[in-house]
C-alpha cells in the first residue's frame, strides 16, 4: 500500500471515529447540534487526531481510550474554526470548500455551535475514563486531560488567538518575538496536545513526550508559516477558503515580515529538523514521517 492509500485509509478510519461519537441533532437544541455536526463533517485532513494515533504507534499498542482523545481534539479545533470564521474575527464565508457555519446558520447559532462543541470535547475525552483498567490507565487518561486542557486554552490556542487580534490593531507594532508566539500557541499547541496525548496514552516516558513536544510545535509553526505561504500564492479554487485574507485583515506574518523566498527555507530547517527526532525513536513509524512531510509542504 502507497502513503496515498494508506492516508485515505487511516482518514476514512478517523471519520468513522467521528461519527460515532457526534451527537444527533434531536430535541429543542436540535438547531445547535445540526450545526455542530454541519462544521465537523466539512471534512478536512484530520490532521490532529491522526498525528495523535500515529505519535501513540511510536510507543506501542494503546487501549480503547484513543478514539476518545482522537475525536475530542478534533472537536476542539473544530470549535476553533467557526469562531475564527465569525466577522468579529476573520469574516470568511468559505471553509474547506463550502460556506461557514455562520453564514449558512448565522452568527448566533454558531457562537454557541462553537461553544456547544469545545464543552462537548471534554465531555468525550472524559468519556476515557469507562476505559481504563488499572490505575496506570487511570494516571495516563488524567495527565492526556491536563495536556488537553492546557494546550487549547488561556496558555495554549485561546492565548496565541488573543495575541493574533491584538496584532491586527493598527497602532501595534509586532516584533518577530510575538509572531513565533502566536505561531506556537494559536495553531502548534494543538498539534502539541495531540501528540504528546497518543505518547502519553502509549506510557511514553517524560523525556520521549518532551522531545515529541518539540518536535510538534516545529510542525505546527512550519504549518502556520506554509498557510501563510498559501494564502499569498493559492487561489479559493485550490485551498476551499477565500486567498489574501491575511492583507485584508492586516495581519503581519512571516511571510510579509521574512518574505517568500525565506520564509519556505525556514518550512524547510523546520521540516527536517522534526522528521528528525521522529527517527531516533525505537519504533520507527515511516507512514508518521511522511504525513508530517506531506503536511507541511501542502498545496491546500
Amino acid at each position: 500500500m502507497n502513503f496515498k492509500e494508506e492516508l485515505e485509509k487511516k482518514t476514512g478510519e478517523v471519520e468513522d471515529i467521528l461519527a460515532a461519537y457526534l451527537p444527533k441533532p434531536e430535541g429543542f437544541q436540535s438547531k445547535v447540534l445540526e450545526a455542530m455536526v454541519y462544521a465537523v463533517s466539512a471534512g478536512g485532513k484530520r490532521l490532529r487526531p491522526l498525528l495523535m494515533r500515529e505519535s501513540a504507534v511510536l510507543f506501542g499498542e494503546t487501549g480503547e481510550e484513543l478514539p476518545c482523545f482522537m475525536a475530542a481534539i478534533e472537536f476542539i479545533h473544530t470549535y476553533s474554526l467557526i469562531h475564527d470564521d465569525l466577522p468579529a474575527l476573520d469574516n470568511d464565508d468559505y471553509r474547506r470548500g463550502r460556506k461557514t457555519t455562520h453564514v449558512v446558520y448565522g452568527e448566533d447559532i454558531a457562537v454557541i455551535a462553537g461553544d456547544g462543541l469545545l464543552n462537548y470535547a471534554y465531555e468525550t475525552a472524559l468519556r476515557a475514563f469507562r476505559k481504563a483498567v488499572t490505575i496506570e490507565d487511570y494516571e495516563r487518561i488524567e495527565c492526556a486531560m491536563h495536556i488537553l486542557g492546557r494546550k487549547a486554552g488561556v496558555y495554549g490556542m485561546v492565548g496565541g488567538q488573543c495575541a493574533d487580534l491584538l496584532a491586527e490593531k493598527p497602532e501595534t507594532e509586532v516584533t518577530e518575538e510575538q509572531l513565533l508566539y502566536i505561531h506556537k500557541n494559536k495553531t502548534a499547541a494543538l498539534i502539541q496536545a495531540a501528540m504528546t496525548i497518543g505518547a502519553v496514552l502509549a506510557g511514553a516516558d517524560e523525556e520521549a513526550v518532551a522531545q515529541l513536544e518539540r518536535c510538534a510545535e516545529n510542525i505546527g509553526v512550519a504549518f502556520q508559516i506554509q498557510d501563510d505561504i498559501l494564502d499569498v500564492t493559492s487561489s479559493l479554487e485550490v485551498l476551499g477558503k477565500p486567498t489574501g485574507s491575511d492583507e485584508k485583515n492586516h495581519k503581519l506574518t512571516y511571510v510579509a515580515m521574512h518574505g517568500l523566498e525565506e520564509s519556505k527555507r525556514q518550512v524547510e530547517a523546520l521540516s527536517e529538523e522534526a522528521v528528525g527526532i521522529l527517527k531516533v525513536f525505537p519504533h520507527r513509524n515511516v507512514f508518521l514521517e511522511n504525513l508530517v512531510e506531506q503536511l507541511i509542504y501542502r498545496e491546500k
